[in-house]
This record gives C-alpha cells, sequence and structure tokens, in this order.
C-alpha cells in the first residue's frame, strides 16, 4: 500500500540546550509543483515543544507526511540492548516513555540522559578511550552505507553542536508525545488514511535533487533553486534561509515524490524486528 497525503512538513531538528532552538526548521509543501514554504514559530522562534504542538493540531486538519531529521531510536539489533547492560525497554514506543520519564531537561531535552544517566554509553572525547568502540549503528544505516551514502553518525557520538545524539533522544521524547495522535512508521504499519510521521536524512534529498556526496548544504539561491527544479519544485522566491531552512525546503520537495515510490515503503531489508526495534530511514531501499 502507498499512503496518500495532502501535505509534506519536513522537520531540520535541533537537540541543544534551552527552550527555543534556531537550530529548528519547519517547511511545508501542498501537492503538484509549488515550493515548499517555511513555517514560522508563533513565538518566533521554535521551540521543541512547539513543534509536537503544532504537528498534533495539523495532523488533524489535512493528511499530512511529517518527516523529522533524527534517529527514531538507538541500534538494537546488532548488540540485542540499546544500552547493553542497562536495564532499558525493548521495544521503540516503550524506550521512547522511558527516555521520556527520566529527562526532566526543559523542552523536551534529553541531555541528561547522556551526560548523567547513561554515561557511559556516550563518546565525549579522548578522555573516554577509543571512540570505533561506540561507533554502533542501526540497519537502516548499514543499508545506507552499503548503497554508497555513506556512513550516517551515531546516535552514541556526543562531540560537538552539530551532533546526532542530543538530537535523537530529544526526539525520541517528541515521539512519545505525538504517538497517541500521530501513527509512526514502521513502527506502526502504514494508516489508510490521515497523517503519519516518519525519519528523514536531508542528505537523501540533496543527493536526490543533484547535489554531490560531501557537498549537501546549498549556501545560496542558485544552488536551492537547482535542487528545487530537480525535484519537480517551482523556485523559492524569498530571501535566502540558512543551512536548517534550505535542508528543510528541499527536503519537503523530495517528500512530496518519495511518498508516491511504492518500493519506499516497503524496503527488502525491514523486519519486523527491525520495525519494532530500530526503525527505518525513509528513502533508504
Amino acid at each position: 500500500m502507498t499512503p496518500r497525503f495532502a501535505r509534506f512538513a519536513a522537520i531540520d531538528w535541533s537537540g541543544a540546550k534551552g527552550a527555543r532552538h534556531k537550530g529548528i526548521a519547519v517547511a511545508l509543501c501542498e501537492g503538484g509543483d509549488a515550493v515548499p514554504e517555511l513555517v514560522t514559530a508563533p513565538t518566533g522562534v521554535w521551540s521543541r515543544q512547539g513543534v509536537a504542538d503544532w504537528l498534533m493540531a495539523t495532523a488533524r486538519e489535512i493528511p499530512t507526511l511529517y518527516g523529522f531529521d533524527f534517529s527514531f531510536a538507538p541500534p538494537f539489533v546488532a548488540r540485542g540492548s540499546y544500552l547493553p547492560g542497562d536495564v532499558v525497554p525493548q521495544d521503540a514506543p516503550a524506550f521512547w516513555a522511558y527516555v521520556d520519564a527520566i529527562c526532566d531537561d526543559v523542552d523536551l531535552g534529553a541531555a541528561s540522559l547522556l551526560e548523567v544517566a547513561h554515561r557511559r554509553h556516550f563518546y565525549f572525547g579522548k578522555a573516554d578511550g577509543v571512540k570505533a568502540d561506540y561507533m554502533h549503528n542501526r540497519a537502516c544505516e548499514a543499508q545506507y552505507n552499503a548503497g554508497g551514502g555513506g556512513k550516517p553518525s551515531t546516535v552514541y557520538d556526543a562531540i560537538g553542536a552539530a551532533q546526532v545524539a542530543k538530537a535523537s533522544f530529544a526526539g525520541m521524547r517528541l515521539l512519545h508525545h505525538v504517538r497517541p495522535h500521530v501513527p509512526v512508521w514502521p513502527f506502526d504499519p502504514l494508516p489508510v488514511a490521515g497523517s503519519l510521521v516518519v525519519e528523514i536524512y536531508t542528505s537523501i534529498a540533496a543527493r536526490a535533487a543533484g547535489r554531490p556526496k560531501g557537498r549537501t548544504k546549498m549556501r545560496d539561491k542558485g544552488a536551492l533553486n537547482d535542487a528545487l527544479l530537480a525535484l519537480g519544485s517551482q523556485p523559492y522566491d524569498g530571501a535566502m534561509p540558512d543551512d536548517h531552512g534550505a535542508d528543510a525546503i528541499v527536503t519537503a520537495a523530495w517528500m512530496r515524490q518519495a511518498a508516491l515510490r511504492p518500493a519506499l515503503w516497503a524496503p527488502p531489508a525491514l523486519t519486523p524486528q527491525i520495525a519494532r526495534t530500530e526503525g527505518w530511514t525513509f528513502g533508504v531501499n
């Protein structure tokens, strides 16, 4: 089954500490070829809770495919646990609930999980030993790498402002809150109708738009509009957005095309165990 959506939203995400995050960008488009537009936060700068509230409100209005750029779960299949040696749930929705319960960080943050509750599982620097010992990946990431996409970051790498660790665990808190209202693929089956949340990787969209490997960021309007043209979209005529906004705009346009491809909803390597524990990045086949 290929689900049908009327709108497509791409969210470039942030796990930064605090309550407002310039690293969050939301782009939204309808079917056809209209250019995706950036959605302005009610307060001017998005909070994570604000994104959750917006999603739950808009999901009821029009069937929308929402894509979030963070890992929906840590690796599980290769090691049999998200955090080997620690007592934690064994499926993703229960793990999201666990993360939400132990983190009291502001605005759905999850830094305390990495820095305190489960510190030994995360690599913060040389004092933690050999970095390679922490670089565990999910099945979908191995599949992406094997297909020439490159090696994605791991949720156990906690170095640097751009790392995905805090973003992903904060995102798991969001998933815990929105899942009672909107299904999350592939942990939930594809809905016959209505909205859906999926994991995305903005580099997949950029590569599909013709951006070369290792140069997926678009720094000027010419590069942005070349990417949109390749994805069947009208050009963007506003002021050039920052990296987060440009990524979200291009990814929303890509989602509009990709959602119509049945093969992307049924990756051959996506087993029931993977769907229950690790999930899958939409677009990896």
